[in-house]
């Protein structure tokens, strides 16, 4: 079974950049459909990027244009650039399948905070 750790948040202000990390092990990037999500206080967790299997990369509309998602198959990892950050952006950022499987839980997240 998949298991996945996220990394790479912090402070950031706005207008910065962060990249985050998503290590998983269990399995490998390639045959799996991986997503960002966030949740930031008081609010739902929603997805923010999805790669799939095939490379293929999707966006919600708050991020799109500023964030990109990717993958590296020789560390077995999936990234986040977050470019042009806003406030709005902090959150706990979390990785998972998509859609999201219930016999795999969900890890720790990073926090990223950005300040205006």
């Amino acid at each position: 079974q998949a298991h996945l750790v996220e990394s790479g948040g912090g402070l950031a202000q706005a207008g910065g950049s962060l990249r985050l990390s998503c290590a998983v092990s269990g399995s490998t990037v390639s045959s799996n459909t991986i997503a960002w999500y966030r949740q930031a206080p008081g609010k739902r967790r929603d997805w923010v990027a999805i790669i799939s299997r095939g490379g293929f990369t999707n966006y919600a509309v708050p991020v799109k244009g500023r964030f990109t998602i990717s993958s590296d198959n020789a560390s077995n990892t999936v990234y986040l650039q977050m470019n042009t950050l806003k406030p709005e952006d902090t959150a706990v950022y979390y990785c998972n399948l998509f859609p999201p499987v219930p016999s795999l839980s969900w890890g720790q997240g990073t926090q990223v905070t950005v300040s205006s």
